[in-house]
């Protein structure tokens, strides 16, 4: 069965242990980057499907690594995401925009 993803580091352990075989290779941090910014897409349909809380731990690791071969610590991430909440605002309010008209 074909794959063609990016995929955990022990995965390959854990398919061996289920008695298959795999076949995998090692990608540059910039070939990675792509497969890995597609995995981010994979992972938030799935929590889309099943809404489990483990499926959100999956997006949070991709987002990391994503950010890492940017060049982003966690630390730097987690900077962004607040001084954008501060000047943007938190979801807190649960607020959906219906629509917008020009102010005459």
């Amino acid at each position: 069965m074909e794959h063609n993803k990016a995929i955990r580091d022990k995965i390959p352990e854990i398919i061996q242990k289920d008695g298959y075989s795999c076949n995998v290779k090692t990608l540059s941090d910039e070939e990675f980057l792509v497969e890995i910014e597609k995995k981010l897409f994979e992972e938030v349909i799935e929590y889309q499907n099943d809404k489990n809380p483990e499926e959100l731990a999956d997006i949070l690791e991709v987002i990391y690594r994503i950010a890492k071969l940017k060049g982003i610590s966690k630390e730097d991430l987690e900077k962004i995401r607040e001084k954008k909440a501060t000047e943007r605002g938190y979801f807190k309010k649960n607020l959906f925009l219906i629509d917008t008209n020009r102010i005459p």
